[in-house]
């Protein structure tokens, strides 16, 4: 059964005309209330769908109807099998990607998908849904996708808008902002851009916007700025207790691959690439150097090189452990 409580006339519009292509014939004061709008409202729908060129006729009396005409449809979607690929693989990533709502949104994507596909790609699309499991780690789902919804518009149309945001300690702040772009990183939707209130690029992440409003001012975004690069360079800049500077010796490439590009800035040079980090915790660190493929020569703190050491020691114990047990 469908039910629709929606503010967007546009999409009111396709509804009734998703509601006749289902039921074939319904009256207009189910119509009506199944879109929650009046009499009226719903005939001006129905004139727009009739100069868009959809064939509906309308019965008249007391048990009159809206009907499509007899063998009416919309034309079937046609897709290439790399595109099937694309569309069924992105309706599985989207119920990860921290989108309140995803899973119901995705499903009844695919339903109104399938009612418009052939046969063979719809089974297609299913077979990728029913044996295809993607793993994402992700941060728990806003309540709600208004910020993401705003922001993403905003970008889009260069318009500022006004931020309420809650840090992680729990500081309430409010901004005017320029939002450049989105990014999706490790379980999180970020937008970056430019705050009037700290006077320079800044990223925020979205579960702990509270509020947006867009403004009419217009802004001009940079030609050249990358959203994603720039939150990891944020990232990988964030100031902690103890700084640290590596020597890796391999390439940027695989010493970014390894190590991931938020954990410090690379420098590459002759002797290999020289990694300027920090942290708060020189085990946690360690760990993450012992699971390195290639050699690397820490080059302060000397803190570091004693908890790598000791990281070889603890293995080294684990490994005799189970040697033992053999």
């Amino acid at each position: 059964m469908y039910t629709f409580a929606m503010a967007h006339p546009t999409t009111r519009v396709l509804t009734v005309l998703e509601l006749l292509q289902a039921q074939g014939r319904m009256s207009g004061a189910e119509l009506a209330r199944r879109l929650d709008v009046d009499g009226r409202t719903l005939r001006r729908y129905i004139t727009v769908l009739e100069d868009l060129g959809i064939p509906i006729t309308a019965e008249r009396g007391r048990y009159g109807a809206y009907v499509l005409v007899p063998g009416f449809k919309l034309p079937p979607m046609m897709f290439t099998d790399d595109e099937a690929l694309a569309l069924s693989v992105g309706l599985l990533a989207a119920r990860s990607l921290g989108l309140a709502d995803g899973a119901s949104a995705v499903a009844s994507a695919q339903a109104k998908l399938e009612r418009v596909m052939p046969a063979k790609l719809k089974s297609r699309v299913r077979a990728v849904d029913e044996t295809v499991k993607l793993d994402f780690s992700r941060a728990p789902a806003p309540g709600d996708n208004d910020a993401l919804v705003t922001l993403t518009t905003a970008a889009q149309a260069r318009r500022r808008v006004h931020l309420r945001y809650r840090s992680a300690k729990g500081d309430a702040t409010e901004r005017d902002f320029d939002p450049y772009g989105l990014v999706y990183r490790g379980g999180c939707w970020y937008v970056s851009g430019h705050c009037h209130l700290r006077k320079g690029l800044r990223s925020f992440r979205l579960d702990r916007i509270t509020g947006v409003r867009q403004f009419e001012t217009l802004f001009e975004r940079p030609a050249d700025f990358d959203a994603a690069q720039h939150l990891s360079f944020s990232i990988a800049s964030i100031p902690r207790s103890m700084p640290i500077e590596i020597l890796f010796k391999t390439d940027l490439r695989t010493a970014v691959k390894n190590m991931g590009d938020d954990i410090g800035l690379y420098e590459p040079s002759d002797a290999g690439v020289l990694l300027r980090s920090s942290t708060d915790s020189l085990d946690w660190f360690a760990r993450q150097l012992a699971k390195l493929p290639f050699a690397f020569e820490i080059l302060r703190p000397a803190e570091l090189r004693d908890a790598v050491r000791m990281q070889a020691e603890r293995l080294l114990q684990l490994t005799a452990t189970d040697e033992e047990h053999l």
